[in-house]
């Protein structure tokens, strides 16, 4: 899904109320183009892999997507066993290249790395509720991702943002 850049023009009630806020959206932006059809399947394999979790316990299962979205959120994205099979799918399946910037798809897999590993350690602690909770919303972010192309990431970029680098 594409950062919007620009967004409807507020009226004039709205401006009063929204004076002292931005009012535009914005993204991580990076210098490199991801195809979002790779991205998409990418969600689903981590939707499928939550769901194997939920059910085994195993934390196995989490300590893989630990490592793979380890790589996935840096410059070893080419490492990334899933990327790799998300890929072939992608080259199998009748589906036109979507390039899309890679900024957002970057920082929803640190996302995904930090929940990742936050699953992992509440499963090794085995505080279970906090860690099939946590795994429920992942799963709701990657069900997005993948069915709808709605990036949740995308979405809370800005609040970050404003928490890391509020001047």
């Amino acid at each position: 899904m594409f950062c919007q850049d620009f967004v409807r023009a507020p009226s004039i009630s709205q401006t009063i109320k929204i004076r002292n806020m931005k009012t535009y959206a914005f993204c991580p932006i990076s210098d490199r183009k991801i195809n979002e059809r790779v991205a998409r399947v990418n969600a689903a394999f981590t939707v499928l892999f939550l769901i194997v979790f939920a059910y085994t316990g195993s934390f196995w299962f989490m300590a893989f997507m630990v490592a793979d979205f380890l790589l996935r959120g840096t410059s070893l994205a080419q490492y990334s066993l899933v990327g790799i099979t998300s890929k072939q799918i992608v080259k199998i399946l009748p589906l036109e290249v979507q390039l899309i910037n890679a900024g957002p798809k970057l920082f929803a897999a640190r996302i995904g790395l930090l929940l990742s590993a936050v699953i992992l350690l509440a499963t090794l602690w085995r505080m279970n509720t906090l860690a099939l909770g946590v795994a429920g919303m992942l799963g709701l972010f990657s069900f997005l991702e993948a069915a709808f192309g709605f990036c949740v990431a995308c979405k809370i970029y800005p609040f970050v943002y404003h928490f890391l680098y509020k001047k």
